[in-house]
């Protein structure tokens, strides 16, 4: 029964129009934001990749359903997600597991990002495929319902990243509600706004997951009892974009150097 009463106590939070009014006119919740919105934009950018490529055997009429019935099922799992997150954020061994496993995230991202540079540096790029038209879920669905069965799928996987990475930044319920509802709309919305802007700058990725490292190392501490005070914090991610766009401008130098 607790859980069954964090929850709705949770979901009930989202209609206390006094709690959204301070949410609103508090400048540090801005802050977080923005901070949701960029991180969100980012890690959407490449996922909402994934997804188009999953659905583009289907006939085009029919992608845009397939990636409709998946962004139900979505904000469904986020709904649920947060809400028993709620309760079990509080729980110490929680937050040690979701900040281990965003750390898994970001270290892993670079550990895979060495391997395709050597792998591109050897064999040349590699095209993307889309869902296998012989596997199980095809077998047992049929063609379109097995395609959004699998985009249901990946799109959890997605919401458990994205949640976590919400719960790291704070665990106050507007947050939490915020950030759950933001990231399904960055994938199916701006998804394409951040892909153009990585494409400009490709350092933007990279720099996601070194945000997720840092959001795992924050949460990390608030199971030991030390505060990352939001000044701090926010100070470091504008640092961590600032260095972003340094490199950036210096491997545009050394690139145009190269080609003269």
């Amino acid at each position: 029964m607790g859980i069954i009463e964090s929850i709705i106590h949770t979901y009930s939070q989202f209609f206390n129009w006094e709690m959204w009014g301070q949410v609103l006119t508090d400048p540090v919740s801005w802050g977080y934001i923005g901070t949701l919105v960029i991180l969100e934009g980012l890690l959407s950018a490449d996922n909402a990749l994934v997804l188009a490529v999953m659905v583009k055997h289907l006939p085009p009429e029919k992608r845009k359903k397939a990636l409709f019935y998946g962004l139900l099922g979505a904000y469904i799992f986020r709904f649920i997600a947060i809400g028993i997150g709620v309760f079990l954020i509080k729980l110490w061994w929680v937050k040690v597991l979701g900040a281990a496993y965003l750390a898994y995230l970001a270290i892993k991202y670079f550990i895979d990002k060495r391997k395709e540079k050597n792998a591109l540096e050897g064999e040349g790029e590699e095209e993307s495929h889309g869902i296998n038209k012989n596997g199980l879920l095809i077998r047992l669905f049929g063609t379109f319902w097995g395609t959004v069965i699998a985009v249901e799928m990946m799109d959890i996987a997605f919401s458990v990243d994205s949640v976590l990475a919400a719960f790291g930044v704070s665990n106050q319920v507007w947050v939490l509600l915020v950030g759950g509802m933001l990231g399904v709309l960055m994938m199916r919305g701006v998804a394409g706004v951040f892909l153009k802007l990585i494409d400009r700058v490709p350092e933007l990725e990279g720099t996601a997951y070194i945000l997720i490292l840092i959001i795992s190392v924050k949460m990390l501490l608030g199971v030991v009892g030390v505060h990352v005070h939001h000044y701090v914090f926010f100070s470091i991610l504008v640092l961590a974009f600032a260095a972003t766009f340094v490199v950036h401008n210096r491997n545009k130098k050394k690139a145009e150097q190269g080609e003269a």
